[in-house]
């Protein structure tokens, strides 16, 4: 086994072993509204469940160089709500597309030729093309790594108020995963699909 010290390395380096060995990742891909109205889309893979009691999902939005926030953790601190849905094989591509490194008058959701769709209960609308999708209510913000004056990334903590479920999902208050065909992240630009599913009774 190699022994290695975080310390010794450069961030990127630490990076690489993380986004390689943490495999396979959730993809949350979030929708903000800008103060100035414009729909941001960005596609985040550290992103998973909190708790349940009530439904929480976090989403950790990494910081540009110098620690300049990226619009989807600007605009989720400045309106107090986003919607994450959960990336799946139909629209994977557009999601990628998304990842684009665009001005922030700009809407990700047009450039992919992405679909809005208005949301129940918060003002952020969604993507019609998600098979699920969660209306979020902003519960912490917290700043995290970096330095205490250029922090690297923002971890967003999201209290969902609505959720949305494509009605061939939805088999007695469960999800099935197979229907879905959910797509997670692994290293670099790579993607993997479900693949076999195996079961395991937990023990009592």
């Amino acid at each position: 086994m190699l022994s290695i010290d975080p310390t010794s390395q450069s961030v990127q380096d630490n990076y690489k072993l993380l986004i390689g060995s943490i495999v396979p990742r959730p993809i949350a891909f979030v929708t903000t509204l800008s103060s100035e109205g414009v729909l941001n889309a960005a596609p985040f893979s550290f992103f998973n469940i909190v708790t349940a009691n009530p439904p929480m999902v976090a989403v950790s939005v990494q910081r540009k160089p110098g620690g300049i926030q990226k619009d989807t953790s600007r605009n989720v601190i400045a309106q107090g709500e986003f919607v994450v849905h959960i990336s799946d094989e139909s629209y994977i591509e557009a999601i990628n597309i998304t990842a684009a490194a665009l001005p922030s008058e700009e809407s990700e959701v047009a450039l992919a030729g992405l679909t809005a769709i208005v949301s129940d209960l918060v003002r952020v609308p969604g993507v019609a093309e998600a098979r699920i999708r969660m209306e979020c209510v902003l519960d912490q913000s917290l700043s995290l790594g970096g330095t205490a004056d250029s922090p690297s990334c923002d971890l967003l903590i999201g209290r969902v108020v609505r959720f949305h479920v494509d009605e061939a999902l939805y088999e007695n208050g469960r999800i099935n995963a197979e229907a879905l065909k959910p797509v997670s992240r692994l290293a670099g630009n790579d993607y993997a699909k479900l693949g076999e599913q195996f079961t395991i009774v937990r023990p009592t």
